[in-house]
């Protein structure tokens, strides 16, 4: 069985977030902190592990876990050896900002987690700390180069586009990559319904660095089948990769493989949609076949794209609400 919508595309990746709460304040995202008031609605240990069995007995194959930031979750560890015990799936993954990184790590990667993508939207700490509200930026990158040495078999770095921050800073991320086996992706800021006015200041189009990465040499890679929406480039002369993640792009959605569940147990079907399904009432027992049912009629109401080029975002009114 695969989860299939109305434009023959196929839902193998699952986006969970586990709470909305961070402890970062990012200009982009949370400039006045977490609104999150208490995390007694967020999913438990029990309603995570039937959500992901339903999903992977509907073709799922990966997952990655989210937030907010996901390591304020005291069993993220347990979220993890959860999601990863689940029979089909065959990737768990985490996006976080680090924060934990170096403590955890190895307790994570022993619970099975794959791969881990990391925010820095800076190598210059005092830029970081202005964007993030948080002087860690060597504590970060030392996370980010002791998960690699422990053995976790991806670590990526997601960087947000920001004109006033780092749209100059292109070298300085190259140089960064060329002796460490490590992917980095450009994501271009996204319009939600908070950050109107900083998106307009601030969006930076990544196609003039997809021209540059070209005109260098740089080689399109091929995807695989879980892969999200990244377009990652190699070089010979380079150990890492240079991603880019370009939403405002032409049929950004039309290969779209993923569908995001919040830390209360909604189903949006799009990160950029008005409306969502929830679902926590059908994760109170272990019979599945009701949730994937709901899950299979509800998928063919996905759209085939996001409005974000007729500047609309939805109901989505920052990226902490359910994972970016």
């Amino acid at each position: 069985m695969m989860l299939t919508d109305a434009y023959s595309r196929r839902f193998n990746y699952v986006r969970l977030s586990v709470t909305e709460s961070c402890n970062f304040r990012c200009t982009y995202c949370l400039p006045d902190g977490t609104d999150c008031h208490s995390r007694s609605g967020e999913l438990t240990l029990a309603e995570i592990r039937r959500l992901i069995i339903a999903f992977a007995k509907l073709g799922a194959k990966k997952v990655r876990i989210t937030g907010g930031e996901p390591s304020l979750r005291k069993d993220l560890t347990e979220i993890i050896a959860t999601c990863k015990a689940v029979p089909g799936i065959e990737k768990v993954a985490l996006t976080t900002n680090g924060y934990r990184l170096k403590r955890d790590a190895q307790a994570w990667q022993e619970a099975g987690l794959d791969a881990v993508n990391v925010s820095v939207d800076s190598l210059d700490a005092d830029t970081f700390h202005l964007v993030t509200g948080q002087d860690k930026l060597a504590d970060i990158l030392a996370g980010i180069h002791y998960a690699k040495a422990i053995g976790i078999k991806q670590v990526k770095i997601n960087t947000v586009l920001l004109k006033q921050h780092n749209a100059l800073a292109l070298p300085d991320f190259l140089n960064f990559v060329k002796q460490q086996d490590i992917a980095l992706r450009f994501i271009e800021l996204m319009r939600t319904g908070d950050n109107a006015n900083f998106y307009q200041h601030q969006h930076l189009s990544g196609a003039s660095i997809q021209q540059q990465l070209l005109a260098d040499g740089w080689q399109l890679n091929p995807k695989a089948r879980t892969d999200g929406p990244a377009l990652e480039y190699s070089h010979s002369d380079y150990q890492g990769k240079i991603g880019l993640i370009m939403p405002y792009s032409k049929d950004f959605c039309a290969d779209c493989n993923r569908l995001r569940v919040s830390s209360s147990g909604q189903l949006y079907l799009c990160l950029f949609t008005d409306t969502y399904q929830d679902l926590r009432s059908l994760l109170q027992t272990d019979d599945s076949a009701t949730l994937m049912r709901f899950l299979q009629q509800s998928v063919q109401g996905k759209a085939f794209s996001h409005q974000l080029t007729q500047d609309y975002s939805g109901s989505t009114r920052h990226l902490a609400q359910i994972g970016g």
